[in-house]
This record gives C-alpha cells, sequence and structure tokens, in this order.
C-alpha cells in the first residue's frame, strides 16, 4: 500500500521533471527520451524496466557493458540525469503497476547477471524480495560496475532480504534522499 500511495504521489509530482529532461535531451541528440531494457524481478521474474535515456544512441553497438568512470557513452544531460538519479524516476511506474517496490534490491540484465549467478555464490537469493528502485546496496555502495562489486552489493542484498521490514524500508528511503541530493555513489569505484 506504501509503494502505491508513495509512488503514485511521486509520479504526479515528477511531471515538470519530464518536460524539463524532454527539452534538455531533444536539444543534445534529439534521440528518444525513454527507453527499455530487461530485466530480473521476483522470483526470476523478467520484465521489461523504463529508463530515462543518459547513453548516447549507439553506446551498446559492441555489445551491453557496464559503465565505467567518466564512460564517454554518457551523454552530457545524461551526466547530471545519473548523478541526481533523474535517469530512474519512470520505474514509479513499475511500482505503482506493482512489478517493483521503492525499495529491494536493483534488478539486473539478464545478459549481465548470466555470469554474476555463476561466478557469486547465493547470488539468485536476492530474487526473494521484489527488486526496488533503490536498495540497501545502493546507499551504502557505489554503483556496480564489476563481479567484484556486484559480489559487495549482494552482501547489503541479503542483509536486506534477510532483515526486510517497514523500519528498513523507511531507513533506506531517507538514506536513497541523502544520496540523491548529494550526488554520492552515482559513478563507479576509481580502479
Amino acid at each position: 500500500v506504501a509503494d502505491i500511495l508513495i509512488s503514485g504521489f511521486l509520479i504526479i509530482l515528477s511531471i515538470p521533471i519530464y518536460f524539463i529532461v524532454a527539452i534538455l535531451i531533444k536539444i543534445e541528440d534529439n534521440g528518444p527520451i525513454f527507453y527499455k531494457q530487461e530485466r530480473t524481478g521476483k522470483y526470476g521474474d523478467k520484465f521489461e524496466i523504463i529508463k530515462i535515456r543518459s547513453m548516447k544512441l549507439d553506446a551498446e553497438l559492441s555489445g551491453p557493458k557496464w559503465s565505467k568512470l567518466n564512460d564517454k557513452r554518457v551523454t552530457k544531460v545524461g551526466y547530471y540525469l545519473r548523478k541526481l538519479r533523474i535517469d530512474e524516476i519512470p520505474q514509479l511506474i513499475l511500482v505503482f503497476k506493482g512489478t517493483m517496490s521503492l525499495i529491494g534490491p536493483r534488478p539486473e540484465r539478464p545478459i549481465m547477471e548470466k555470469k554474476l549467478i555463476k561466478d557469486i555464490n547465493f547470488y539468485s537469493l536476492r530474487y526473494n524480495v521484489k527488486p526496488g528502485i533503490s536498495g540497501w546496496a545502493q546507499v551504502n555502495y557505489n554503483y556496480g560496475a564489476s563481479t567484484k562489486d556486484s559480489n559487495i552489493k549482494l552482501s547489503y542484498d541479503l542483509f536486506y532480504v534477510k532483515n526486510y521490514s517497514f523500519l528498513l524500508d523507511i531507513v533506506t528511503f531517507f538514506k536513497t534522499l541523502k544520496v540523491v541530493f548529494n550526488g554520492y555513489g552515482s559513478d563507479p569505484l576509481k580502479r
């Protein structure tokens, strides 16, 4: 119920943001504003995630890969969309529909997770709860851009799955607001 009420309120509140972002994206490269990607949700079910496009149109010509620090595929507008997590706002629709939750492990792309499931023990346990727009891993660790990062983030996801509660969701929600306003963790770690 909280997911539906909060996401509904945030969808209405974010309408002006869509107009501003749409204008900026069209000015920069005249490409599409939104895009969809397949992701894995609760119990391993596949679904399409909606995001505001933050990368160049030809970003995956050579195939999918994790973003890296100072990634040349990210547009100028996209840099700020990612920094402030604005690119994730359309997922509120999926929360309202019940496909996602506001808080939970971030859904991964099936093409990327094949290796993660093979290389990381207990990776699939994160599918015991709905995926979220934000999660315990997102507010406690930087953007994951490797198997090593995914392994570390999994420890946070498993903590969340084991200790799932309304109180933990509230704490994560407020930590998410802090992360959004200070831009922390939106870039992959320097290696």
